[in-house]
């Protein structure tokens, strides 16, 4: 199957396009990408309601994206090729099916109109109306949520097939939209999987502390430094890491206050990394605590061995309507990089991480910092989450292993027949997430090898 995936979508920002595009070629499809990256990252988007001034350069950037992406889309429209679209004649284009990015509302429909015979596939991992409503910007039912929600609809319209990430989110859809969905969870990309498999060989004092002279870190005026080897307990503290964009749906007040509780305990530091909306507030929280480091941005590429750096991964706590229907995607990474994942006790996050995982009532910052003394307190079992966690991720998060449900789905209408995805089966060694092996395979108790003892850009999504 030959895939175009499509749009103004910047996998730097945004990692799940980079996700489907890894899972899509490991599993022996044929990916051709045009991407014209809109200079515009999603807090800059979602500015434009605060600001209505702002609309004109949204327009003037998203223009210049569009005439790129018509103007190197010409190749794939001239390339014929008979193919069956689902009951709807034949297709003239030179790909089986367009694939548009995440944050595709607008690209969507460029797309529909460049491919009219072939397949489009929109990665809906977020509405517009939902994270206006998620940032308070727009009261519902008010002139910006309907603004929104046109937007959504008229996006929904011109795809073919919807891609969402869990059963929640397609309930939220137009029951009309809610046969074209199909859910492909977020999953983490392979350098997540490469971070968290050389997790033993990480020196001690590698990754933060070289990372952070030139990212603006600020150590909260501890004077302590951010060791992060894996080899080494640095101290004999736990190691807990937060990557996130500071919205309502992460709950960092939460993170603040549960940190607040913990200023007493000299056993626990914590790196907070990214910015936003609710950073002044989750700082003033979190105030009293000496034994945080908190990080503007890290290099994209630094992320992963970053993260991994830690014992514990931190993913959302907020109580919003979003925060209680997706998997966040720090979850995912978190988990590839042999992290214990602490995260809010919702459905979505409980049926993908089962106990691999601890789980909090969303909102309690008190539960949060019993969670964590109580980790400070049983290095074992800190270790025993670390090795379930990458288990989980390489079992299920690999990037071959998302994407299988919507090659299957594409391919239920196409002239190529594709069986169920296998069963996993047990494997020896750590499968390479990468070539796909990972897609189903059982990671062996141990494999991964971490125990206690043992630029924000590049993660930043909604989720």
């Amino acid at each position: 199957m030959r895939w175009l995936v499509f749009g103004s979508y910047d996998v730097r920002r945004h990692p799940r396009v980079g996700v489907l595009v890894q899972g899509l070629r490991a599993a022996g499809d044929q990916v051709d990408e045009v991407n014209v990256p809109l200079a515009l990252d999603t807090a800059a988007r979602v500015a434009v309601l605060r600001q209505p001034w702002r609309l004109p350069l949204l327009v003037g950037k998203l223009a210049r994206c569009w005439w790129l992406l018509a103007w190197r889309a010409r190749p794939y429209r001239r390339r014929a090729r008979p193919y069956r679209r689902w009951g709807r004649g034949g297709s003239t284009d030179g790909v089986d099916a367009v694939l548009v990015g995440y944050l595709g509302h607008f690209d969507v429909h460029l797309a529909r109109w460049l491919f009219r015979r072939t397949p489009i596939v929109l990665d809906h991992l977020v509405s517009a109306a939902g994270t206006a409503a998620d940032r308070g910007l727009a009261a519902r039912g008010g002139v910006r949520d309907r603004l929104m929600r046109l937007i959504d609809v008229a996006s929904l319209g011109r795809a073919d097939l919807v891609v969402l990430d869990t059963v929640e989110q397609v309930a939220g859809l137009p029951e009309h939209n809610r046969d074209r969905a199909v859910v492909v969870p977020v999953g983490a990309g392979a350098d997540w999987f490469a971070a968290g498999a050389g997790a033993d060989q990480v020196g001690s004092g590698d990754g933060a502390d070289r990372v952070a002279a030139g990212t603006g870190a600020d150590r909260g005026g501890s004077g302590h430094g951010a060791d992060r080897g894996r080899s080494g307990q640095g101290a004999g503290r736990l190691r807990v890491v937060f990557v996130g964009l500071f919205t309502p749906l992460h709950g960092t007040v939460t993170v603040g206050a549960a940190l607040a509780r913990l200023a007493a305990d000299e056993r626990i530091e914590v790196s907070m990394v990214g910015t936003g909306q609710d950073h002044p507030a989750c700082r003033r929280a979190a105030a009293g605590n000496p034994r945080i480091t908190w990080y503007d941005w890290i290099p994209a590429a630094e992320l992963p061995a970053f993260v991994a750096g830690h014992h514990v991964s931190l993913g959302i706590f907020g109580t919003t309507a979003k925060a209680l229907r997706v998997v966040p995607t720090k979850v995912f990474q978190g988990a590839a990089a042999g992290c214990a994942v602490v995260t809010s006790d919702t459905g979505p996050q409980r049926r993908a991480l089962g106990d691999a995982a601890l789980l909090v009532p969303p909102g309690d910052p008190e539960a949060l910092a019993a969670v964590l003394r109580e980790l400070a307190d049983d290095p074992l079992r800190v270790a025993w989450l670390r090795r379930a966690a990458r288990r989980r991720a390489v079992d299920r998060f690999a990037p071959a292993t998302v994407v299988a449900p919507l090659r299957h789905r594409l391919a239920a209408g196409t002239r190529h027949p594709m069986p169920e995805p296998a069963r996993p089966v047990p494997v020896t060694g750590d499968p390479d997430p990468v070539r796909g092996a990972g897609a189903h395979s059982t990671l062996p108790e141990g494999a991964a090898g971490v125990g206690l003892t043992g630029a924000v850009e590049g993660s930043r999504s909604d989720g």
